[in-house]
């Protein structure tokens, strides 16, 4: 949702990205300012520091930074390199929609990936990762890279392997960080295809490109919005505040409707209520540039679930407002989707979204709002569904152990042997952390990850057999049909009524 994109102005090459790496190495990320002055200023700012923060079992290893300016911050040789959980009990069970995993990797579950393979994937990347020996090395491609995308992504992944030392096989990655994906299936049809392996935060039907958790998972400092975790916290303590009944009986969006390339956005503001018509809507332009000199206290997330009913719609593609929407306990109005991200598969219409028309998006809203006025019961369960897939299967701990078993199970379709390219730096939180500012390193503080999981990953479901998958696509498909089905039928009597009047 645009609330959450930032404006075209923000954008800032990240080859100025806050990174200092190794001894006297001025690092393929390298430090420099935001051109967002609206960063805040850090209140942990002191050079000699232990920031304590994150999973509490176990041998803690905690952020340590050079006392003196002029010293080089250097990677601590003491962490753990190996994993020894406490808790030797049984695996608890992944969240069903790991059952994705498998069908992301399926196109090289016979042929493997092979170097070239790789090398064709590098093209469209914007960084690199390998991971060898439980340590993890990055090299930077593009240099369009938007805001801090690269930075936290890769703080991301170091954290993973702080949670699992030593779990994490050898493997060579790469990434593009861009809206929308590149890997078009039709290029790659027929036996002797080989599709390029490219990670990337979002997909679609049409496309092989490979999901993984965005990096607003660990924060997004140019907006002010916290890790995943403390957010979550946020808004579900945000949300108490006002009893579902006692909300505006309204679909409720905010944000920027010009990022949207195919206009979708643009045309939801048509819906917005007018002189002439009511859609039970409330739709408002997010103006970034003011919030940007106010420093964003007119974009809380944690005061935005004053509405029974909040809108979701793509922008450029897929938009990370999704999680957020998701986790305030109104009922979640979904304007069709093209694209996924990791999570968002498994999801059920009339479960926990409430499935919109995008041909038909303001006599769909109308209808919805209306059905969960007259359903107050059945919308508020719909909310609730969708709070508690986002408290107990979309927790950080989820998110871990999903990144875990997704490059476990890439790694192990590699046919070659993973090297530190030239030109790579290696990475660990102090080299990362140590030398940023502001919101960049308040958030990396409030994620890190201070110690290894005193439980092993969870245990992975089987993988969708043909049947299954079917059933369970044909389930949502006739959901959404079922919707429209009611739509029709409302708008017949909304027409009858009409013609009697006049």
């Amino acid at each position: 949702m645009a609330l959450l994109l930032p404006p075209i102005y923000a954008r800032a090459l990240l080859s100025k990205m806050a990174v200092s790496i190794g001894t006297g190495v001025k690092s393929i990320f390298s430090s420099g300012p935001y051109r967002h002055e609206q960063i805040l200023s850090d209140p942990t700012r002191t050079e000699s520091t232990d920031y304590r923060n994150g999973i509490s079992a176990g041998k803690e290893f905690h952020l340590s930074c050079c006392s003196q300016k002029n010293q080089t911050q250097t990677c601590p040789g003491d962490h753990p390199t190996t994993h020894n959980p406490t808790n030797l009990g049984p695996s608890s069970s992944c969240p069903s929609y790991f059952r994705w995993i498998y069908e992301s990797l399926r196109p090289w579950k016979e042929i493997g990936i092979s170097k070239d393979m790789l090398e064709q994937a590098r093209q469209y990347a914007d960084i690199g990762v390998v991971i060898l020996n439980g340590k993890a090395h990055a090299v930077k491609y593009g240099e369009n890279v938007f805001q801090t995308r690269d930075l936290f992504t890769l703080w991301g992944i170091l954290q993973l392997l702080r949670r699992y030392p030593g779990r994490l096989p050898d493997m060579e990655l790469v990434f593009e960080l861009g809206d929308l994906s590149v890997v078009r299936k039709q290029k790659f049809l027929g036996p002797n295809a080989r599709p390029p392996p490219l990670f990337r935060y979002c997909s679609d039907d049409y496309s092989l490109d490979i999901v993984f958790p965005d990096w607003t998972f660990w924060g997004w400092a140019e907006t002010n919005i916290r890790p995943w975790k403390n957010t979550l916290e946020g808004i579900k303590e945000g949300s108490k505040r006002m009893k579902w009944e006692d909300r505006e009986p309204y679909a409720f969006w905010k944000g920027n409707p010009y990022v949207a390339a195919n206009g979708s956005r643009i045309d939801l503001l048509k819906c917005n209520v007018s002189k002439k018509h009511d859609w039970n809507t409330r739709l408002y332009r997010q103006n970034w540039k003011k919030e940007s000199q106010q420093g964003f206290k007119h974009s809380s997330l944690e005061d935005q679930c004053i509405h029974r009913y909040k809108i979701y719609i793509e922008g450029q593609g897929w938009s990370v407002s999704e999680k957020y929407i998701m986790a305030c306990d109104s009922m979640t109005l979904f304007v069709k989707p093209r694209y996924f991200d990791f999570f968002s598969r498994e999801l059920l219409p009339l479960q926990h979204y409430w499935p919109i028309n995008n041909n038909a998006k303001c006599t769909s809203l109308k209808f919805a709002v209306e059905w969960g006025n007259t359903h107050p019961e059945k919308a508020k369960a719909i909310g609730k569904a969708a709070v508690k897939f986002m408290e107990e299967d979309l927790k950080m701990d989820c998110v871990y152990d999903y990144m875990f078993h997704l490059l476990t199970g890439y790694a192990k379709l590699l046919k070659f042997k993973p090297q530190v390219p030239e030109g790579a730096v290696e990475l660990c939180a102090e080299t990362m952390a140590c030398g940023q500012s502001g919101n960049v390193k308040k958030f990396m503080v409030e994620s890190l990850v201070t110690s290894p999981s005193h439980t092993a990953p969870c245990a992975m479901p089987p993988p969708y057999d043909a049947v299954e998958l079917r059933v369970f696509l044909e389930r949502k498909a006739n959901a959404i049909r079922q919707v429209g089905t009611w739509e029709k039928e409302y708008q017949r009597k909304t027409n009858l009524k009409k013609g009697k009047k006049q």
